[in-house]
């Protein structure tokens, strides 16, 4: 027996937030409708113009000004930038790098660093389990069930 189903729908801010735009900067109607999941395929299949548009000179949401200036949303923070960039913005700071950025970039830098060094403690612990698990056990010996003789 089959049913109909209704699309999924979102809100426009979950939208943008998957398109990776900046939802005031986006078209009216796209931001007092609610988008269905076959509505955002085909936005992130075929953008429109004013996506490709925003895509590429912005204003970017932080998670995205973040990326492409290689730091952390918190590092964004840190820095003082609490406001969308463009894209034209984001070079500026590349350019200039002020002493933040720098810092900021060492910082992800570190981290980066860090998680990969754990990353390889896990995975050689985990080729350790696995090959003591592998391992083959030598039998134990079977305990008597008799009382050993005596010699008279």
């Amino acid at each position: 027996m089959s049913s109909n189903r209704t699309d999924q729908t979102m809100k426009p801010a979950t939208a943008a937030k998957k398109l990776g735009v900046y939802l005031p900067a986006t078209p009216a109607e796209f931001q007092e409708g609610v988008v269905t999941r076959s509505e955002l395929n085909a936005l992130q299949a075929d953008p429109p113009q004013w996506l490709q548009t925003l895509r590429a000179e912005g204003p970017h949401p932080r998670p995205v000004v973040a990326a492409k200036l290689g730091i952390s949303i918190a590092g964004l923070a840190r820095g003082g930038v609490t406001d969308p960039l463009t894209t034209a913005q984001i070079e500026a700071l590349k350019t200039d790098l002020p002493d933040w950025l720098q810092q900021e970039r060492a910082t992800q830098a570190d981290v980066r660093k860090e998680a990969v060094r754990v990353k390889e403690k896990q995975e050689q612990q985990e080729r350790e389990q696995q090959e003591k698990r592998d391992k083959p056990t030598r039998p134990s010996r079977p305990t008597r069930t008799t009382a050993p003789r005596r010699r008279s």
